[in-house]
């Protein structure tokens, strides 16, 4: 299940996005998307879990929670358009 996590901290790393969630399940990949003209973050990120009892736990448990001063917000991600 692939999770859209938005409003992250401008600090928030790859690692960081991965660390929060595995306390629920294993995480396929976790990455904060970069800006690619500035190459800075800009400010949500995405974490592919495989199971999807474990993606729906991290889910309800993180959203609303504020990390490094913000309060994430978590949901399911929608295919990208066009």
């Amino acid at each position: 299940m692939n999770l859209y996590v938005g409003n992250l901290s401008f600090t928030t790393s790859d690692n960081d996005l991965r660390q929060a969630f595995e306390q629920y399940g294993t995480v396929a990949e976790a990455r904060v998307i970069n800006d690619r003209e500035t190459g800075r973050p800009r400010g949500f990120g995405f974490v592919e879990m495989p199971d999807a009892a474990q993606a729906n736990a991290a889910m309800a448990a993180l959203n609303g929670t504020n990390v490094d001063g913000r309060d994430l917000t978590v949901n399911e991600a929608k295919p990208r358009e066009g």
